[in-house]
């Protein structure tokens, strides 16, 4: 049983699409025995999540994580003049913190 069906369902999404689209949609559900929102809301979340943690993730190969780690350990260099004229106009300009 997927989350969204423990939970109280309150809100709505609605979405336009062609007849062609909305036909294969309806088969597809079919096929799988569902409703067209039951299929459209579990494939929906299916692919949000999967958006999501491709996103929220980093994933690095051997050489890429190598490095990542000598650049952490690495001693920090001398600020550059960008760097510095950043810091005084966000000294200057945020008040709160």
């Amino acid at each position: 049983m997927s989350t969204s069906t423990k939970q109280n369902r309150t809100e709505r999404l609605v979405a336009r699409v062609s007849t062609r689209d909305k036909e294969t949609i309806e088969r597809a559900a079919e096929m799988e025995g569902r409703s067209l929102a039951a299929f459209a809301v579990e494939h929906l979340l299916a692919k949000a999540r999967e958006v999501i943690e491709e996103r929220s993730v980093i994933r690095l190969n051997e050489e890429e994580s190598r490095r990542f780690v000598e650049i952490l350990n690495a001693p920090p260099r001398k600020p550059t003049k960008d760097m510095l004229d950043a810091l005084k106009l966000y000294r200057e300009t945020v008040t709160e913190r």
